[in-house]
């Protein structure tokens, strides 16, 4: 650790005609020699860069000295390695180090900026803002070789990151950061991030935005809050890229502890169940467009919150995913849409989907079902007809299909059938009679046994009827001997002729009965028919 006063020879220092300070030498000294210089006030309180507390000169140095000795700084001691390590430290002026390239290692801890900083266009190795606070960062097409950190800082005037390139990870825990005069916290459009990017227990007021932006790894929103009260959406990011996973989920607080020190990561809460402490959902407030997104291993959103308007979404629109866990809170305004998304395996429970009007899926594709939960049919069926205001089969078919793949023919017979009864609400009146025929004998196809037990009901009513009242023959003397078992069942089979329908002559109110059997024998055989050939199809 070095404190002001502790400098080396004058010609080692800072130019003089900078005039520098007794704690600008000390940076410097500071800074060829790769070590710390620690500025921070015995009471705590004092150190909290955020806060309205004055620092003074003796904690202040100037910007343009900092950025000379980031660009253009002395060598390093002899077996030293030239570092800029600060703790609470205030920097004067405006930092601007845009288009430069910073060699040495920068990390610095609870120091306070008064001007925004400026690092469009520039290239570090590592640079590790910790505990700070700035009026806003200025970094498109920023590039580093190593991490780019900003743990806890204090943002108020929004980020930008348009373009990027971090060469390993991003870290943004418990970062604060509210929005710029466009309405954006942070503007990420086009970044690349090697590796992870983590975002936890992060608080940002304004649209977090990640259009087209690709992540190594995983991309954690764990515990975080995103609130935009100025438009429609909290997190804008269509044809996000995350080759591992995205977690919109909650973070364990409480008994957590978090980790230091100079390596990542900073700020991450490291959480086991066996420690008392609690959870922090994810909370957004406002839109989310994860539009044509693409996620290597899943999508979690277990514990989200998402509160939105009646007219805000929660879009996933033709993503890509192995893995979809729908587990969040219950989207009580605004529609979830998943036209067009296309993942394999589908983790949700029934108290997770919105209800009526509030979900879309039309083209929605996936393979399995995995419940969490009581999930029977009955509201997988509701779930349908949720997304579905008006009539469309794909949906029943899809549904249909996945517990087939299961192994649940009965179910998804059952599926079938209730597809067939919502369409029949669209037909008109004669489609709806024929329907609610075919529904009533033989449920569409989907359930063949009870045309069988129609077709006995209907030959031991006949038989009994023709036992007491027999035919007399077409012509005496001809055809076949009388048998009413065997008549009843020649009306009732329209395609068999079992040479008794047409040797004996029916008259008076005998003439109806057997009316009546041959069209239910035609209506069961017709019904039979479009149910196999349904069956057929979907072999």
């Amino acid at each position: 650790m070095t404190r002001p006063g502790d400098q080396g020879p004058e010609d080692d220092g800072p130019p003089p005609a900078l005039e520098p300070t007794e704690t600008e030498r000390a940076m410097w000294e500071a800074f060829r020699t790769g070590t710390t210089l620690d500025l921070r006030a015995p009471r705590p309180e004092d150190n909290v860069p955020s806060a309205a507390r004055t620092w003074g000169p003796e904690r202040s140095v100037r910007a343009e000295v900092m950025a000379l000795l980031l660009l253009n700084g002395p060598a390093p001691r002899p077996g030293r390695v030239a570092a800029l390590k600060l703790k609470g430290v205030r920097i004067t002026g405006t930092l601007d180090l845009s288009g430069g390239t910073v060699v040495p290692y920068v990390e610095l801890h609870q120091c306070r900026f008064d001007q925004q900083l400026l690092l469009p266009e520039s290239t570090f190795t590592t640079l590790r803002l910790v505990g700070c606070s700035l009026p806003r960062l200025e970094a498109a097409r920023i590039r580093t070789e190593g991490d780019l950190h900003l743990p806890r800082c204090v943002i108020p005037h929004g980020i930008r990151l348009t373009d990027a390139h971090i060469g390993t990870d991003l870290l943004l825990n418990q970062l604060v950061v509210r929005k710029d005069r466009r309405g954006l916290s942070i503007a990420a459009d086009g970044m690349t991030v090697g590796q992870d990017l983590q975002a936890e227990m992060m608080r940002s007021q304004g649209e977090l935005s990640l259009r087209g932006a690709t992540i190594g790894a995983s991309l954690s929103l764990r515990g975080s809050t995103l609130d935009n009260p100025y438009g429609r959406r909290a997190l804008n990011a269509p044809q996000l890229t995350v080759e591992r996973t995205l977690y919109l989920t909650s973070a364990g607080i409480g008994g957590a502890r978090f980790a230091g020190g100079a390596t990542p990561p900073f700020g991450i809460a490291t959480y086991s169940p066996g420690r008392t402490g609690r959870e922090r959902p994810f909370e957004c407030l406002g839109g989310v467009r994860l539009d044509d997104g693409r996620f290597g291993d899943a999508v979690d959103l277990s514990e989200a919150r998402f509160v939105m308007e009646a007219d805000q979404e929660l879009s996933l629109r033709r993503v890509q995913t192995p893995e979809l866990r729908f587990l969040g809170d219950r989207v009580e305004q605004g529609r979830v849409v998943l036209s067009g998304a296309r993942v394999v395996n589908l983790v949700d429970r029934f108290d997770s989907w919105p209800g009526p009007g509030g979900l879309a899926m039309a083209g929605f594709a996936y393979e399995n079902l995995i419940p969490l939960g009581h999930f029977p049919l009955s509201r997988r069926l509701e779930w349908v007809a949720a997304a579905t205001p008006e009539y469309a089969p794909e949906p029943y078919e899809r549904l249909a299909g996945a517990l087939r793949t299961s192994g649940e023919d009965a179910d998804a017979r059952a599926v079938l059938l209730a597809k067939q009864r919502r369409r029949r609400e669209t037909l008109p009146l004669a489609g709806k009679a024929w329907g609610h025929l075919q529904d009533w004998t033989v449920a569409y196809g989907y359930k063949p046994g009870r045309a069988a037990v129609w077709m006995a009901v209907l030959w031991a009513l006949g038989a009994l009827w023709f036992s007491w009242h027999p035919l007399p023959p077409i012509k005496e003397g001809e055809g076949p001997v009388w048998n009413p078992e065997l008549y009843t069942l020649d009306l009732l089979l329209p395609v068999i002729d079992l040479g008794q329908g047409g040797a004996w002559r029916p008259g008076g109110g005998t003439q109806w009965i057997v009316a009546a059997l041959t069209l239910l024998g035609w209506i069961l055989a017709t019904t039979v028919a479009a149910g196999a050939s349904r069956m057929l199809r979907r072999q």
